[in-house]
Order: C-alpha cells, then sequence, then structure tokens
C-alpha cells in the first residue's frame, strides 16, 4: 500500500528556537528618573583693578635723570596741539626752563627765553650739546660762561619750512629747537651773540664752532646761508634717519 507524503511538510522552514543567552531588555526608565543636565551659572568675578595711569616721573627715566641733576629746571608738560591733531605728537614733553653745565669748573645754569615745549629726549640731547661744546667754546672765545639762549618757541604743529604741503616739520613732534641768539657772562661782563648778526671776528668764530658741533650732536644744523627760512637762527632736530651716521648741515 502507498504512503502519500505532503509537499509542504517539507519545504517548511522550522523556526529557530530562542538562545538561552538572549537577555530581555529591561523595560525603559521613566522620565523623572532620568539624569538631568547640569545647570549653567553665572559667576560673577571680581572686578579687576584698572592699570595705574603711568605719571610723568615713573613713566620717564629721560625726565627722571634730567630732574636729578642740580639746576636744571624742567618739568612735564601737556601738548595741548597734539590733541587737536594726531600728526604733532610729542612723546614725553617738557617744558625746558633750564639746564645746568655740568662739565664747567664753576656753577652755571643756561636759561631758556621763553621756555620751549620739547620732547624729553631733545632737551637731554641739547643739554650734553651745551655741556661738552657750546659752554667750552663761549670759555675759548670770551673767557665767559654761557648764561642764557633766545629761542622759539618749541613744537609747532606746521610742515616744514611752513610749507602748504609736505612731510611734517620736527618742530610739529618736538624734536626740534631753533636758537637766536647765545648770552654769555662773567663778573661783570656780559655778551649777547646774534645768530642772524654777529659782531666781530669773535662772534664769527664762535658762531662757526658752534655750528660745526651741532652738526655732530644733532641729525640736522641748518643756519644763516643754508636758506631763507634759517637766515636769523640756527635751527638743530634730532630727526630718525636710516643710518644714525647720517647728517644733513648747512
Amino acid at each position: 500500500m502507498a504512503v502519500l507524503v505532503c509537499p509542504c511538510v517539507a519545504s517548511a522552514q522550522a523556526k529557530p528556537a530562542p538562545s538561552a543567552s538572549a537577555s530581555p531588555l529591561p523595560p525603559p526608565r521613566p522620565a523623572e528618573l532620568l539624569p538631568r543636565a547640569p545647570v549653567e551659572r553665572n559667576v560673577v568675578k571680581p572686578p579687576q583693578p584698572a592699570p595705574a595711569e603711568p605719571t610723568p616721573s615713573s613713566a620717564s627715566t629721560c625726565l627722571s635723570r634730567l630732574a636729578a641733576i642740580p639746576g636744571n629746571r624742567i618739568e612735564p608738560a601737556v601738548s595741548e596741539l597734539a590733541q587737536a591733531d594726531a600728526a604733532c605728537r610729542v612723546e614725553e614733553p617738557v617744558r625746558l626752563h633750564a639746564l645746568a653745565l655740568r662739565g664747567s669748573k664753576a656753577a652755571l645754569t643756561v636759561t631758556f627765553d621763553p621756555a620751549p615745549l620739547v620732547s624729553c629726549a631733545m632737551a637731554s640731547a641739547v643739554a650734553d650739546w651745551l655741556d661738552t661744546s657750546v659752554q667750552p667754546l663761549a670759555q675759548g672765545h670770551f673767557a665767559m660762561g654761557l648764561t642764557g639762549l633766545r629761542v622759539g618757541g618749541g613744537q609747532e604743529c606746521r610742515r616744514r619750512n611752513r610749507a602748504s604741503a609736505g612731510p611734517i616739520s620736527e618742530h610739529a613732534t618736538g624734536q626740534a629747537l631753533d636758537i637766536f641768539a647765545f648770552k654769555l657772562a662773567e663778573g661783570g661782563k656780559s655778551e649777547v651773540i646774534s645768530v642772524e648778526k654777529p659782531s666781530g671776528l669773535a662772534q664769527n668764530r664762535f658762531l662757526d664752532g658752534v655750528r660745526q658741533s651741532a652738526c655732530g650732536a644733532f641729525m640736522t644744523a641748518l643756519g644763516p646761508g643754508s636758506d631763507a627760512a634759517h637766515a636769523n637762527h640756527l635751527h638743530v632736530d634730532i630727526q630718525a634717519r636710516r643710518s644714525r651716521a647720517s647728517r644733513f648741515c648747512q
């Protein structure tokens, strides 16, 4: 007797038995049990003290050095011109009233009339020049001491040679000084030497020596004969140049 086998039974796929190692997933936690993100708090920092404003005496070793010399009368100044025009800013502006001659045997002080406003670096350069060059020339030619200078006012916010165009003058930044006359005295004698109109051979030779020494002490030295703008005074300045050995003297 024949046995009939149903083909559907042969093609049926048996389902895999669940693995004994597989663990059921735990149920999700309730929302109230989930970890909360940390709350950012505004931490108030204590205010930092503002930096102290530098005082002229502490900020400038140049001014401190000059002010410490007995006989020097020099004080910090404020350039009102620089406040109106940034191109006319003076680095460490000072008002120069008098400078002591350290190299002279007698205690001599050179006064400035009027007291110019210049940079401290310019005041320092003038002090060294008067002490090492001008005073020895005055003593050598006249047996007198240098006691005063008649000068321009110092800083002027303008272009070079008062032109309407061109580079800014060194006077604008307090780096220049114009000298119109030298005052000498000894005992009851006195002498005023005009840069524009010297009187006699001795005064002319004195001024020649002054101009020659100025060419070494400053970056620029211009006087009568150089051009019309300097016909009546001696201009000296410490304009920065590409080379420290470079000078412009006429």
